[in-house]
């Protein structure tokens, strides 16, 4: 029969999980109690958490949430990353704090539904965040709704200043 406090922690795990669009695993071993809040921190305003489960415990709630498998990454000290929203946002926080800090490393973990690794979470930090993208969104189809709206508004103009023309020489 497990210990209650392993059910607990299932527990747990089993809701960081269902409450996150997913999870990135990171060796954090080296890393000062200072370092690691300091990391807590920036991971908060990414809308993500760091927590240190038993990776058997781990595996188990994985299982039975019926997620891609990481059994190759859940070895030694791993803290896992659930971020709510963006992965990009989180993975770009853990790549930044990583090369910072020299001490942590990123060993892969499970987004848009399937298990990814070390290299491809990397990748998730290079990308624009979907703030970035809605920006140039934004700009990509407003930049021609403006050039129509000048081209449009042209010969008006030039009407309107044929027009000040004559008026002004009549006054004249």
């Amino acid at each position: 029969m497990p210990a209650q406090s392993n059910i607990d922690m299932l527990e747990k795990v089993k809701g960081s999980l269902e409450a996150s669009k997913g999870v990135f695993v990171v060796d954090y071993r080296g890393l000062t109690v200072k370092e690691a809040q300091e990391l807590r921190r920036a991971l908060r305003e990414a809308n993500a958490h760091m927590k240190v489960y038993k990776n058997n415990i781990v595996r188990i709630a994985l299982n039975e949430a019926e997620m891609p498998n990481i059994d190759d990454m859940l070895k030694g000290t791993c803290a896992y990353v659930f971020y709510e929203k963006d992965p990009v946002e989180a993975a770009k926080v853990l790549k930044q704090e990583a090369d910072k800090l020299k001490k942590m490393q990123i060993l892969g973990g499970i987004a848009d539904g399937k298990a990814i690794s070390a290299e491809e979470a990397l990748a998730y930090a290079e990308l624009p965040s979907r703030d970035e993208l809605l920006a140039k969104l934004v700009y990509v189809i407003g930049s021609p709704l403006s050039g129509i709206a000048q081209v449009c508004a042209g010969p008006a103009r030039g009407l309107v200043t044929a027009l000040q023309a004559v008026a002004d020489k009549q006054a004249a």
